[in-house]
């Protein structure tokens, strides 16, 4: 097959995404396909005249993915660095590029990748894609939604509210929540501008950074817990992956950085039957959320109640070879080049084939 592998744009999330990306394409190549890594944004500018070539491209373009750093990507340089600085977000031949591959094989993470939006202008296009449909992403992106989605279907999830910047100076008792508390961007991923505060001077910090983000925010009861990852491929659960952070939270550094965190899979610390409670919670918030193909699913469970909340779930989850939902695949007896490949097969199976 000829694959497109999407990944960098202008999200927070771009050096995971194209890192997601690169791995994607190196397995999907080493399994016979033609492959090409493009960065949504960037394009392809110096294209052959012949697109149907950048499918056998010696390096298949991955020199674009440069690893993960340890701060977020200056997304206004990436935006300046742009050849035509044109403001669409899809970059030169991208668009040209995707109509001609069997499949474009979606690494985004995050903003325009993982709302919604580019699926659905996919689906105008007759773009196929591999992942949910722009419904899911678009529910899933959205923390307050799917918060309320999971109280409408009684899937255990913290309490909190969320918060628009003209009600930012309300004080948390208005909202029947005390300190220590949370604070999260309504629609970002990997922990980015995550905080989790313990006294006042912390949560107005907190308030004033991240809606220099967003123009919504999430606030949840800090939980003392250990997280686990629920991987869904088809509606059916994988193993679960139980993560262990080396200082104890699992931020943006630690999620990316070797060492951060151990990651173990399948989870040692639960018993069958919690196993099983969590991923039946993964399996129903999937089909709540309208998603399909699959995606990941995240759990605290508390260490004095032992009871299980659901965070959130990743639509596009993070798809390097050490990420967790490729672990949890692996432990089901996917080797990555496989699962990849059944991404496709589960991609093309529920939205093209009648």
């Amino acid at each position: 097959m000829k694959v497109v592998v999407l990944a960098g744009g202008l999200s927070t999330e771009r050096d995971v995404s194209l890192t997601s990306g690169a791995s994607i394409c190196r397995a999907l190549k080493k399994k016979g396909h033609h492959t090409l890594l493009l960065d949504v944004f960037m394009g392809l500018p110096d294209a052959p005249a012949n697109l149907e070539e950048v499918f056998d491209l010696p390096d298949s373009n991955l020199k674009i993915a440069d690893g993960i750093k340890t701060t977020e990507p200056d997304l206004e340089a990436v935006k300046a660095s742009r050849e035509d600085k044109s403001d669409c977000f899809f970059g030169p031949n991208v668009i040209e590029i995707c109509r001609l591959a069997d499949i474009a094989f979606l690494g985004l993470h995050g903003g325009y990748g993982e709302d919604g939006r580019l699926q659905a202008a996919f689906d105008l296009l007759g773009i196929k894609y591999t992942g949910p449909s722009s419904l899911g992403n678009a529910l899933a992106m959205d923390k307050s939604v799917t918060k309320q989605i999971f109280k409408m279907n009684h899937i255990p999830t913290p309490e909190g509210t969320w918060l628009y910047a003209k009600s930012k100076d309300k004080p948390l008792s208005d909202f029947g929540l005390s300190l220590p508390v949370v604070v999260k961007p309504c629609s970002g991923g990997s922990s980015i501008g995550v905080h989790i505060v313990h006294t006042d001077a912390e949560y107005r910090d907190a308030i004033e950074t991240s809606f220099k983000k967003e123009d919504e925010v999430v606030i949840e009861p800090f939980i003392d817990g250990r997280e686990y990852a629920c991987g869904i491929v088809d509606g059916k659960a994988l193993p679960l992956v139980e993560i262990i952070p080396k200082d104890g939270v699992f931020d943006y550094v630690n999620k990316y950085q070797i060492g951060g965190a151990s990651e173990i899979c399948p989870a040692q610390s639960l018993n069958a039957e919690q196993t099983a409670q969590i991923q039946a919670a993964g399996e129903k918030a999937f089909e709540a959320l309208r998603l399909d193909v699959y995606s990941r699913a995240d759990f605290i469970v508390d260490n004095h109640t032992g009871e299980f909340y659901c965070l959130e779930v990743n639509s596009l989850p993070g798809m390097t070879s050490a990420s967790l939902l490729p672990k949890a695949a692996k432990a089901a007896g996917y080797e990555y080049g496989e699962f990849c490949e059944l991404i496709i097969r589960k991609s093309l199976e529920t939205r093209y084939q009648n």
